[in-house]
């Protein structure tokens, strides 16, 4: 099973939002998972993970199935000397036994450590990297996932369910 996973803020609270499906190709979901967070770090430049790693973590343990790659909205490492960013620190929380790939929206300093993956009639890459497999393998999956937008349909629906009105979630919200 694969995990697309993503986080959205409301004031001092988010919202972690997971989507779990089969097949990389696929559209169909089997399972979506929300998890809300009422103590949020502030956002720090290169420490992006201190904020958004817990809500993950949590939600993670929520899930009932078992997840083979984690798919995250962001970067696994910063620098092509491999400064960790939120995916690295994940992959490492999870014994380094599951392969973490981001697929972040906007370059980060130093992009040399990401595959470009340009998806639909986008002129606007994806920069993709990974942590447990190749980039090159990582930006593979994502070229493959469904949609014909540059963000592939289950990232985008994370992300949608992210973003929901903090109102209509409970703390431990499974769908």
């Amino acid at each position: 099973m694969f995990v697309c996973i993503d986080a959205h803020y409301f004031a001092a609270r988010s919202a972690v939002a997971g989507v779990v499906f089969r097949d990389i190709q696929s559209d169909v979901v089997e399972r979506e998972y929300v998890r809300e967070t009422a103590e949020v770090e502030p956002y720090h430049s290169g420490h992006f993970y201190k904020r958004e790693l817990p809500g993950i973590q949590a939600l993670l343990r929520k899930i009932n199935f078992a997840i083979h790659t984690v798919i995250i909205d962001g970067y696994v490492w910063l620098s092509s000397d491999l400064k960790p960013g939120l995916g690295a620190h994940l992959f490492r929380s999870l014994g380094s036994e599951i392969p973490v790939i981001g697929v972040a929206k906007s370059p980060y300093r130093d992009v040399s450590m990401a595959v470009k993956v340009y998806r639909g009639d986008s002129s606007r890459p994806l920069f993709v990297s990974a942590a447990g497999m190749e980039k090159v393998q990582a930006a593979r999956l994502i070229r493959q996932m469904h949609g014909r937008h540059r963000l592939p349909t289950l990232l985008k629906q994370a992300d949608t369910l992210s973003r929901k009105p903090a109102l209509k979630f409970s703390l431990d919200d499974t769908r």
